[in-house]
């Protein structure tokens, strides 16, 4: 699995999205974390939760899903939904690459929630796919630019020969 090369305007539409998703939905808190279990950004009541072990759990969560998945034949479940006595979480894979988590209370509904997850979903992905075109493009110049870019294994083949 590839790291997710961040940029800061990117980072910044990431947290506003979150924000407004918090806001909208009415949730308690809102983030998003990557598949290996690193938090990216989040938005909402932070100061009671571990975020760090609810984001390693989650991933790990995604991925024990996907497994289950796997032996029933499906290629993924993009969208979980736990409920508990007081507090409900849905959990939602976005763009095959990273997880978007609403922890939400009676305060809200899961219609609600599903609704304002879809549109911050289509918002997100635009966001990713951006980081990516721009990942790679830095890639592309960077391997351009490189001072061994003009050495060839010939090259090489001679120096150490």
């Amino acid at each position: 699995m590839s790291e997710i090369v961040m940029y800061e305007e990117e980072f910044r539409r990431i947290d506003e999205e979150l924000k407004k998703l918090h806001q909208l939905s009415n949730a308690k808190l809102v983030f998003l974390v990557d598949k290996n279990g690193q938090l990216i950004a989040s938005a909402g009541e932070t100061h009671d939760i571990d975020t760090t072990a609810l984001a390693s759990l989650t991933a790990g969560n995604i991925a024990a899903t996907g497994g289950i998945a796997k032996l029933l034949g499906q290629k993924e479940f993009s969208i979980l939904f736990h409920e508990g006595e007081r507090d409900n979480i849905h959990i939602s894979l976005i763009a095959n690459r990273v997880i978007l988590v609403v922890v939400f209370d009676q305060r809200t509904s899961l219609g609600l929630v599903r609704l304002r997850v879809k549109k911050s979903t289509q918002t997100l992905e635009k966001i990713f796919i951006e980081l990516d075109r721009k990942a790679q493009a830095e890639k592309k110049t960077a391997a351009d630019t490189s001072p061994f870019a003009e050495i060839t294994d010939e090259d090489i083949d001679k120096l150490f020969g």
